[in-house]
């Protein structure tokens, strides 16, 4: 996940998505910690001490935007007033544009940023965590969703992919030889993938793009999502199509 939290100090202690027999026998007899199990994000340990944060939840999830507070948080820009004063709770907190949850055990657990969320069908979907289940998949080398305008779903979730050198897309079985056919890749082996590593229905892309080039970048190496975006909308009518 290369947008998160980038202004934040994490202490991780040990990785909660992997037990060993040793923190097995440590932890027996004790109340065992359930973020093994977490079932969506990217685990990133502890805050620092000196770092407050907390969870403003939006809806009935224990899933929201990430507030911090504390002396890593500056109190405003060089030579500019400080802001009038409000009445609302989060005055004191910095929004990060991080969106996640922190577990029983204190774990904070980054599922995507604010800013490139999708709304489909009522539904929020944050792009991250389609991308790194598509990852897994040995025949996808990079991976970039976005969420493209439709009547029906308010967004439709698209997902824009790049096959290995060795794979060849084909959504025609009749083009895919019986000797070969592990080799090509289609929307209903990927869709079957992300069903396999449970990712909610509704998350499921439903189109994918074959991208051919390299995804656009800003100076500091993070996806522009919103130039991804105006490309698959300017080749929509043409999918699939090789950007």
């Amino acid at each position: 996940m290369t947008e998160t939290c980038s202004s934040l100090t994490f202490t991780t202690i040990y990785d909660p998505t992997i037990e060993t027999p040793s923190q097995l026998l440590e932890t027996s007899g004790k109340t065992h910690c359930n973020s093994v199990h977490q079932p969506q994000g990217v685990c990133v340990g502890k805050p620092a001490p000196h770092i407050e944060l907390k969870i403003c939840i939006d809806g009935l999830s224990n899933v929201g935007r990430i507030l911090t507070r504390g002396p890593h948080v500056m109190q405003r820009y060089w030579d500019r007033d400080p802001e009038k004063p409000s009445d609302s709770d989060d005055e004191a907190w910095l929004d990060t544009g991080d969106i996640g949850h922190i577990d029983n055990c204190g774990n904070v657990w980054l599922i995507g940023r604010r800013s490139g969320r999708i709304k489909s069908g009522g539904e929020n979907i944050y792009p991250e965590e389609i991308e790194t289940i598509l990852l897994r998949h040995q025949g996808v080398i990079a991976v970039v969703v976005v969420g493209i305008p439709d009547t029906r779903l308010t967004e439709m979730v698209v997902a824009c992919v790049k096959l290995r050198e060795n794979r060849q897309w084909s959504d025609k079985k009749s083009e895919q030889p019986a000797e070969n056919k592990q080799l090509y890749l289609s929307s209903e082996v990927l869709r079957q993938h992300c069903l396999e590593n449970n990712l909610t229905g509704f998350k499921i892309p439903k189109v994918f793009v074959i991208w051919s080039k390299p995804f656009p970048l800003t100076t500091t190496g993070k996806i522009r999502r919103d130039q991804v975006q105006r490309e698959v909308m300017s080749h929509l009518k043409s999918l699939p199509s090789n950007l």
